[in-house]
């Protein structure tokens, strides 16, 4: 069984494409959790924005994970951010299984210059101890790759 579980959304792919890799250099479980919405297009990216700031519950699809969530030694969660907030999803999965999650770690992907520090604190809020890493990607900056790397080293067993 894998000890670590990338768990992620994204609307777009970019988060999908940086747990991807993440995945395959700790060669860990990938699970996608989702609302089963589309949300593409920019009226859904507004609409998604809205749904972060209200802060109200999504209705998420099963996640089907190798083992039961408590089982993983590590799991590691990648989300958008959304309006300042992680996606409703992502909070929406955290609320229901935060005190399920011993040992986690944080990827949130975004496209402004803000580190948003402030979304890890808010997505801690869901756990019964605080994150261990958290790792803040801009896509489109020039240490993108090395920054995956750097946070993949932090677990000691990259394998790529």
């Amino acid at each position: 069984m894998k000890k670590i579980l990338c768990l992620y959304y994204s609307r777009t792919g970019t988060t999908r494409a940086a747990m991807e890799k993440i995945a395959a250099l700790l060669d860990a479980e990938l699970t996608e959790v989702t609302d089963g919405k589309s949300r593409k297009g920019i009226a859904a990216f507004f609409a998604s924005g809205l749904d972060a700031m209200k802060k109200s519950p999504e209705t998420l699809l099963p996640v089907e994970t190798a083992q039961p969530l408590e089982d993983y030694e590590h799991v590691i969660l990648g989300t958008p951010v959304w309006a300042g907030r992680c996606s409703s999803i992502m909070r929406t999965f955290l609320m229901e299984n935060g005190a399920r999650l011993e040992r986690v770690s944080y990827v949130i992907t975004h496209m402004g210059d803000n580190p948003y520090e402030q979304v890890f604190r808010q997505m801690d809020g869901y756990l019964p101890a605080p994150h261990v890493h958290g790792l803040s990607l801009q896509p489109k900056s020039d240490d993108y790759h090395q920054k995956i790397y750097d946070f993949a080293r932090l677990f000691g067993i990259v394998t790529a």
